[in-house]
């Protein structure tokens, strides 16, 4: 990988989600939760329906920076603030961009990065900070 620089956007990861994306994550994580697998419990919870689980957008700012970085690397640290729903049969986009880079106590590169998730019309859903092991 070439060495990132200040300003340099990660590539993206993309998925179109549905009850296909949420109960995969639900069997994994235990997570069949009626709102998350049902219409009708969505608009019961004032909802326009089903909605995706807070923590699959967190998996896919993960898997984001899997991808960049390959699966050997080091998230040192990652957050997002929950802002807006996955809604059914949305495309989700988990961008980011490097903020600093910096060398650290113990002699590695890290990489600081603003994260977040998005909806097919640009709105951040989940917006975050990540710091990674570049070397």
């Amino acid at each position: 990988m070439t060495p990132p620089t200040v300003g340099e956007e990660i590539p993206a990861f993309v998925r179109r989600t549905g009850f296909e994306n949420w109960n995969r994550y639900a069997a994994v994580n235990d997570e069949f939760v009626p709102i998350h697998m049902d219409d009708e419990a969505g608009r019961a919870a004032g909802q326009p329906g089903a909605f995706g689980m807070g923590n699959l957008q967190f998996a896919y700012l993960h898997a984001m920076l899997r991808q960049w970085l390959g699966a050997d690397a080091t998230i040192v640290k990652a957050s997002c603030s929950f802002r807006a729903l996955n809604l059914k049969d949305m495309t989700v986009t988990a961008r980011g961009v490097v903020t600093a880079i910096r060398e650290d106590g113990d002699g590695r590169t890290l990489a600081d990065l603003d994260v977040w998730t998005e909806s097919e019309d640009g709105r951040k859903l989940a917006p975050g900070t990540a710091t990674v092991v570049l070397r």
